[in-house]
């Protein structure tokens, strides 16, 4: 089976890298997959956005990434966010209480983009927002 080589990186730190079978992402365009063989592209992520990476033992690996760029080439597909939490790494509670807290702050810019932060936490999570 074919793979891609795939690397996801926040600023603050490399997420993950290995080969996948397949990456998820919602971009600015839309919701986009990537097959290995896949044409070149560049695509700006979706605030609030979700990154599902199927790894090449199956199992998806789910990320909350905010910020940034996915760039596919023919090497494989790179993801560069500002910030990014695996799904196991995500505190639903206290992402629960962040998007109380930004829903109750109106339509100030900070809180709409914390209110996006926190619903890819929860999606990620495998919560209901």
């Amino acid at each position: 089976m074919a793979t891609l080589q795939v690397e996801l990186v926040a600023v603050e730190r490399m997420i993950w890298s290995g080969e996948a079978s397949m990456v998820i992402a919602r971009t600015t365009e839309g919701e986009l997959g990537v097959l290995p063989g896949h044409a070149p592209l560049l695509g700006e992520l979706a605030p609030g956005g979700v990154v599902t990476i199927r790894t090449g033992s199956g199992d998806d690996l789910v990320v909350a990434a905010h910020g940034g760029f996915l760039s596919v080439t023919d090497r494989g597909v790179s993801i560069l966010a500002e910030t990014a939490e695996i799904s196991t790494e995500i505190d639903v509670e206290r992402a629960r209480e962040a998007l109380r807290r930004a829903e109750s702050a109106g339509d100030d810019p900070e809180a709409l983009a914390a209110g996006r932060r926190a619903q890819s936490r929860l999606r990620a999570a495998g919560e209901t927002v």
